[in-house]
């Protein structure tokens, strides 16, 4: 069980990936930097929108944002995604152990019958 940081961290990153601008965003950053106009580009919204988004993203751990002369360029940071891996690929060990235990109870209650 996680500790109340790590729990209000990933709800912080499962909010922010329920969107799919920041998804796409998120996708885009795994290319590579960019600023904030590059990211901005695909997209009919204002700057102040996408910056909202990008913000978003920043305070869920998801992103950076360095300075680079006159630019902040947006980076990822791969930890924040690491923590979202580990929280589902434990889920998904419990589930599994759940389902398998509940397949060997199915069977003996079938073999019971059977005798």
């Amino acid at each position: 069980m996680g500790t109340i940081v790590e729990d209000q961290q990933l709800d912080a990153l499962f909010t922010a990936l329920s969107d799919r601008t920041r998804r796409d965003i998120v996708a885009r950053l795994s290319k590579g930097e960019a600023t904030v106009k590059e990211l901005a580009e695909p997209y009919a919204m204002s700057m102040q929108a996408v910056s909202h988004h990008i913000r978003v993203l920043e305070r869920s751990g998801l992103i950076s944002q360095g300075r680079h002369r006159q630019t902040r360029p947006c980076r990822l940071e791969p930890a924040a995604l690491e923590a979202a891996l580990s929280w589902v690929e434990e889920s998904r060990r419990a589930w599994s152990d759940r389902m398998d235990r509940l397949e060997t109870h199915l069977a003996r209650l079938q073999e019971g019958e059977n005798q």
